[in-house]
């Protein structure tokens, strides 16, 4: 936990380093209180004193999680603010003072089911809080801090209904990422419904809140349902298909409609056949997808009826993050747009295909827990199983967050040309290639970790290279002799991923956007 929380501290300290406002102030002192606060929600967790069931093996996360939204809320003012995009630049500032907001009362919730309550912590914490507050008061408009407290108050409501619905599945610092980027979501569509203006606004921006918003409710919604019907039986699944029809047909695309301005499926289908290029795309983008099924249902025929027990190793689970680089990486050179629009439709089914398993839904839904039992790990320890759709999500949230208003030619100056990259570098080639070089020809373990010191290595060296590579194929790539914060932000984040008992899948790419971007 201490080396973690340095290199969160050394991460923090390089942004602000390049990166120096007011918001810096705030940015350093929620740190400090996040790093104290952490060690009071360890406590609780062992001590089994927390409100809610959160994931075991890991500690809080609080301290990484804390640092994420209002760094990149920082690092996007200043690209926006550089690029002279006013609009954007106030953006980042509510980004960055809401992620402050949210990881200040996950402090407080803590500090305060604490007995005894502590005293210094308390101080710490009402400290950062004023240096915050009187920020926010110098830097944000009456209107901007109405949308902090709403995403705030979503915050609330919608962590007491996941995490009672959902026990162990998240820590605190992944509940904080999860939830409150859902809320930020959830209050940006909100927002942007009630003032709509034609032709404002980019289509693909909006299928991406309609569908993470509506796929949550569809979620909330059978929940509350089959806590009174039994939902393995025919009638229950009959009915969830016609509901996921309705509510589809009835709610989601006529609200797509309002915002988009057009029919939103003959939309689709003329952005996804728009091209040569994008059919060629999609064609070998379903010929992977037939590839991971088939890996799914080999491993599946290896398992025998004696060794019911038996798991996927890692180094089996990791064909998966090859299968998706090789999704990847032409999207983000070829096409960056339709990879934008493919990820949500990924997302969207792989939701609905979790809701399938998690309620048993007849005809598929038995079948979806045998098969993907087998690629269970310690982190899947809750009801649903979010391993794949972590990854899915650390891949995609770079080229979802990657601001293409404030980025002239559609590619940032320097490093941040780099930023659709990150999760690609960090999960699919840094993370794989450490773990398994580190379980084949790792011999020395960094200390209180099962990680390798030659995972590691090799998982940095593995990165340079791919970066190398990304110069030669991808002609927007113009790195303009950043060599060394690209070598400082892969060593930093490679360091982090052997550290980490958070999901790495989704806060490593994070990290490595926050300082490509900076």
């Amino acid at each position: 936990v201490l080396v973690e929380s340095l290199l969160v501290f050394i991460i923090v300290l390089s942004v602000h380093a390049v990166v120096w406002d007011r918001f810096s102030w705030c940015t350093i002192a929620l740190a400090i209180q996040a790093f104290y606060v952490q060690f009071k929600w360890d406590r609780l967790l062992q001590l089994g004193g927390a409100v809610f069931q959160f994931r075991g093996a890991a500690n809080s996360g609080l301290l990484p999680a804390s640092m994420v939204i209002p760094l990149l809320g920082v690092v996007m003012k200043e690209r926006c603010r550089a690029a002279g995009i006013v609009y954007f630049e106030r953006f980042g500032i509510v980004v960055a003072s809401t992620g402050m907001l949210l990881a200040l009362f996950l402090s407080v919730l803590a500090v305060g089911i604490t007995k005894p309550v502590p005293t210094n912590t308390c101080i710490l914490t009402g400290i950062a809080g004023s240096i915050i507050i009187y920020t926010m008061k110098h830097s944000l408009t009456v209107s901007e801090v109405i949308e902090v407290l709403e995403v705030l108050l979503i915050f609330v409501y919608l962590s007491m209904i996941l995490l009672y619905l959902l026990p162990r599945c998240f820590t605190p610092g992944e509940a904080l990422l999860v939830l409150g980027g859902i809320s930020f979501v959830l209050n940006q569509l909100i927002k942007r419904s009630l003032n709509v203006i034609e032709g404002r606004g980019d289509p693909i921006d909006f299928f991406l809140l309609v569908a993470v918003v509506g796929v949550v409710l569809l979620g909330l919604f059978f929940t509350v349902l089959f806590i009174f019907l039994d939902s393995g039986t025919w009638i229950s699944s009959m009915f969830f298909h016609m509901m996921t029809a309705v509510l589809g047909l009835g709610v989601i695309m006529p609200w797509l409609y309002r915002l988009i301005q057009r029919n939103p499926l003959f939309w689709l289908i003329q952005f996804l056949f728009q091209t040569q290029t994008r059919l060629y795309l999609l064609l070998y983008w379903t010929f992977l997808a037939a590839s991971a099924c088939g890996v799914v249902f080999y491993q599946n025929a290896k398992r025998s009826s004696e060794s019911k027990k038996h798991q996927a190793s890692t180094i089996t689970r990791k064909y998966f993050h090859f299968i998706v680089v090789a999704t990847y990486v032409p999207g983000l050179i070829y096409d960056r747009q339709l990879l934008y629009v493919a990820a949500v439709l990924c997302l969207a089914v792989f939701i609905l295909l979790e809701y399938v398993r998690y309620f048993r839904i007849k005809p598929f839904g038995q079948t979806l827990r045998h098969l993907l039992s087998l690629f269970l790990d310690e982190r899947d320890s809750g009801p649903l199983i979010l391993t794949h759709i972590y990854l899915l999500l650390g891949m995609s949230l770079p080229v979802w967050l990657f601001p293409r208003s404030c980025a002239p030619k559609g590619t940032l100056p320097g490093a941040g040309a780099l930023v659709p990259y990150s999760g690609v570098l960090a999960v699919g080639i840094g993370d794989t290639i450490a773990s398994v070089f580190g379980r084949t020809m790792g011999e020395i373990k960094w200390p209180g970790t099962k990680k390798t010191f030659e995972g590691t290595m090799t998982a940095i060296f593995a990165q340079i290279i791919a970066v190398a590579l990304i110069l030669i194929f991808d002609s927007n790539v113009n790195l303009n002799s950043s060599y060394a914060w690209i070598l400082a932000s892969v060593s930093l984040v490679s360091l982090l991923e052997a550290y980490t008992t958070q999901i790495d899948n989704l806060l490593l790419p994070l990290y490595l956007q926050i300082m490509l971007m900076a």
